[in-house]
C-alpha cells in the first residue's frame, strides 16, 4: 500500500504554493490529500475543509502559519506520519518539539524544491 502526502493549507487558489505542490506531487506520482479553508479539485485531489482521519499518511507538508497551525497538532499526530515537511514561512519551533516527543521526522525544507531535486 502506497502511503500518501498530506499537504495541510490546500488553496484552490492556483498561484499559492500548497496548490502548486499538489499538482506537482500528482505530477511525480504521489498520492496526496489536501486540507484546506475550503472545499474543492486540485489535480483530481479533493480538498477537504475538514480534519479526516487519513490512513497511510508518510508526509505531512504544511502551508500553514504557526499560529494556524496550533490547532492541527493534535490532528497531525493522530495520523502517525513519518515526517511533517515546514515549508518556508511555517517554521515552528513549538510543533518540533511535540513530533520529536512523538518519533515524527522534522523537515525544514520547500517540498517543490525537494521534489525538483529528487529528494523527496
Amino acid at each position: 500500500m502506497e502511503k500518501k502526502t498530506l499537504v495541510l493549507g490546500a488553496s484552490l487558489k492556483p498561484s499559492r504554493y500548497s496548490n502548486i505542490a499538489i499538482k506537482r506531487l500528482v505530477s511525480y506520482g504521489h498520492p496526496v490529500a489536501a486540507v484546506g479553508l475550503r472545499r474543492g479539485e486540485v489535480a483530481g485531489v479533493a480538498i477537504t475543509n475538514e480534519m479526516e482521519p487519513f490512513q497511510d499518511v508518510d508526509t505531512v507538508t504544511l502551508y500553514l502559519n504557526p499560529q494556524r497551525q496550533q490547532e492541527y497538532y493534535d490532528y497531525i499526530l493522530s495520523l502517525q506520519p513519518d515526517r511533517v515537511i515546514f515549508n518556508p514561512g511555517t517554521e515552528n519551533p513549538e510543533l518540533y518539539t511535540l513530533l520529536r516527543e512523538n518519533n515524527i521526522e522534522i523537515e525544514v525544507a520547500c517540498t517543490l524544491v525537494m521534489l525538483s531535486t529528487n529528494q523527496y
